[in-house]
């Protein structure tokens, strides 16, 4: 097939990928904004779609560690490569966000490109240690500092606002922690720009891999600037028609979140995702976010961890990359066997956007069927509130048994 026929092919993708990132991720970067009042679903949703735009264009280094730093130097990379990986990752994708499994758009499309490189190359042709370095490591202690930053800065901020409820009948002033809600509205936004930093990035690597597996770009180290302004404009389109996502699910699975918790879980989400697009990490923004969020429940005193929902949601980020990875190389042996093949492989992702998009649509929209990663991961913290109705419930029902003992001797 027609190397250029290959890279429209690939670019088309590329944008669509971004595009369905936009729209899977949205509540990702503002659901606590929105679940604590200090933002109105559409608010929330039009500020997200902006930073997302103005955050493409602050950085490069991701996709250059995408386009340089993933396959090994020497290896020849035909353009059919790319666009099997990147197939993959988009049937994963829009397939996990149906279902409502806890999926990351970024890993899904490095596990696409490298089950992808696997088929094609073999082992040989993937860079193990750059993707430790710059995908595996990241994954792990990102979530981990957020979720540490987000606990100190909650107990920080219950402390320095704390009265007791004797203080504020003397004094007649509250704890004014209701004042957070304001500054959510700015750290709501360093989320949403750092979404646009690091995910936009993942596109503009892809796009620029296969121009240079063309033969039209001489190298990865750059990356041109149609590219870095089609991909803006995708993931702001994304982000901004994800809204609907948010006003349908947003009534449950956040609920438990205070003003002064969404503000540092937010602070610590977008300052661990810009360093980590900085110095070049490509990880994953839902699972910092879901961080974040965990972090800044523990933070509140009284929260609880749910160990049980803490390993599901684990699984769901460790499953996700050999997944996706899997799902990239059966589309690999499909395109690899010629232009029957990448035309059954295109159809087929399309065949199954569609279907998806259709039954989104005429299914009732609820937190069992679009879960996003965040809402599922305020569940593996329990509230105070909700700690003390367990115990309350367990202490009932053992009066309970009590009672039914006494009757039965």
């Amino acid at each position: 097939m027609d190397p250029i026929l290959i890279v429209a092919l690939v670019v088309s993708l590329a944008l669509f990928f971004d595009f369905t990132n936009g729209f899977h991720d949205t509540a990702n970067s503002s659901a606590t904004a929105i679940a604590t009042g200090a933002l109105s679903p559409r608010t929330a949703v039009i500020i997200a779609a902006l930073m997302n735009l103005v955050g493409a264009f602050l950085s490069t280094a991701v996709a250059k560690a995408i386009s340089v730093s993933l396959i090994n130097e020497g290896v020849v990379i035909p353009p059919e490569m790319v666009f099997a990986g990147l197939t993959g990752a988009i049937l994963w994708n829009l397939t996990t966000w149906l279902l409502g499994l806890p999926s990351s758009s970024s890993h899904a499309l490095f596990g696409g490109l490298v089950g992808s490189a696997l088929v094609f190359a073999g082992f040989a042709a993937v860079n193990f240690p750059k993707i430790i370095e710059k995908v595996a490591l990241p994954a792990v202690f990102a979530p981990l500092i957020a979720g540490l930053a987000a606990f100190l800065a909650t107990r920080i901020a219950y402390l320095v606002t704390a009265r007791s409820q004797k203080q504020r009948k003397e004094t007649g002033i509250s704890t004014g922690r209701n004042g957070f809600k304001v500054g959510q509205i700015f750290t709501s936004s360093l989320v949403a720009l750092s979404h646009g930093t690091n995910d936009a990035q993942k596109t503009m690597g892809v796009i620029t891999l296969v121009l240079v597996a063309a033969g039209l770009q001489s190298t990865g180290d750059h990356v041109e600037w149609w590219v870095i302004i089609a991909a803006a404009l995708a993931i702001a389109l994304g982000t901004y028609s994800g809204g609907w996502r948010i006003i349908k699910t947003m009534g449950s699975g956040l609920a438990e979140i205070k003003p002064a918790q969404g503000f540092a879980a937010e602070v610590s989400t977008g300052s661990a995702i810009l360093a980590s697009s900085y110095l070049g990490f490509a990880l994953s923004t839902t699972q910092v976010a879901s961080g974040g969020v965990m972090g800044a429940g523990l933070g509140r005193k009284g929260g609880q961890v749910r160990w049980g929902k803490a390993g599901q949601v684990v699984t769901g980020w460790l499953l996700t990359l050999p997944a996706a990875a899997a799902v990239g190389a059966l589309s690999a042996l499909l395109v690899k066997s010629g232009p029957i093949g990448i035309f059954v492989d295109l159809v087929l992702t399309l065949a199954v956007a569609i279907a998806i998009f259709q039954i989104a649509r005429r299914n009732r929209i609820s937190h069992t069927n679009v879960l996003s990663e965040v809402e599922g991961a305020s569940e593996v913290v329990a509230s105070p509130r909700q700690v003390r109705a367990a115990a309350a419930k367990a202490e009932k029902a053992a009066k309970k048994a009590a009672a039914k003992g006494k009757v039965t001797k």
